[in-house]
């Protein structure tokens, strides 16, 4: 079993480090996300870590403007503030990022196998298409489709499992939101995506996993949460999954 993943150290809070590090929020503190506008999936950017930098491009627009997002910020929060039409300000959060489950603020894990199982609902979506639809940190090769289902037990309980040295509790499905249902580039609905997701992901649930968790089948992948005694420590390609 393998993780593809490039190698990643994980913060204070049990996130990986830089994931999530930055969030757009409004003037109420709310967060700008593409679960609120498809017009953050119609962005292009790209961050240089090393020089603290990104660059970013409208979708209608062949250049790209870079920014420091120290020095640069008033610049870049006036950049993003013209794009969507309302004040939005850079935030930064260097120990859990910004989750969508602050209780389960770990990786998120899924399976190539699973993946590709989806893949074939959907015929005219490509394997790493849906990659990019559903964003997981962690993904494992060498297993069955759904493998992860197994990493998450009833309400209350967690599952351990770890990857090379760095521990890890499986909590619970994650629960999915509008994005996957765009196409990652264009921002497009794919036409009755959630439907079919929800009745194919019903009628292919492994007979052991505890159905419980599933108030509703669009869930897919399984979040974590890393023990304190993990932080520091680092996943590489490579590494072995035990339970």
């Amino acid at each position: 079993m393998v993780w593809r993943f490039l190698p990643a150290r994980f913060c204070l809070g049990g996130a990986l480090q830089h994931d999530r590090e930055f969030a757009l929020v409004d003037g109420a503190g709310q967060v700008v996300n593409a679960k609120r506008t498809a017009k953050m999936q119609l962005l292009r950017s790209t961050v240089d870590l090393a020089a603290r930098t990104v660059s970013l491009r409208l979708p209608s627009h062949q250049s790209w403007e870079s920014f420091h997002w120290d020095r640069d910020r008033p610049g870049l929060e006036t950049w993003f503030s013209d794009y969507f039409g309302f004040p939005v300000h850079l935030v930064q959060n260097l120990e859990i990022g910004f989750p969508d489950d602050t209780d389960a603020p770990g990786p998120t894990v899924i399976s190539t196998a699973t993946l590709a199982a989806i893949a074939d609902w959907f015929p005219d979506l490509s394997l790493e298409q849906l990659r990019l639809r559903f964003r997981a940190n962690l993904e494992i090769s060498g297993v069955p489709a759904f493998w992860e289902d197994q990493l998450f037990t009833e309400v209350g309980n967690t599952v351990q499992f770890a990857v090379g040295t760095v521990h890890f509790v499986g909590v619970n499905p994650c629960q999915r939101c509008v994005v996957p249902t765009r196409d990652p580039v264009t921002g497009k609905a794919y036409p009755g995506f959630q439907k079919t997701f929800v009745a194919r992901r019903q009628l292919t649930l492994p007979p052991w996993v505890n159905e419980s968790r599933f108030n509703h089948f669009f869930r897919l992948s399984v979040n974590t949460r890393i023990p304190g005694s993990e932080v520091g420590k680092v996943v590489r390609v490579g590494d072995r999954v035990t339970l």
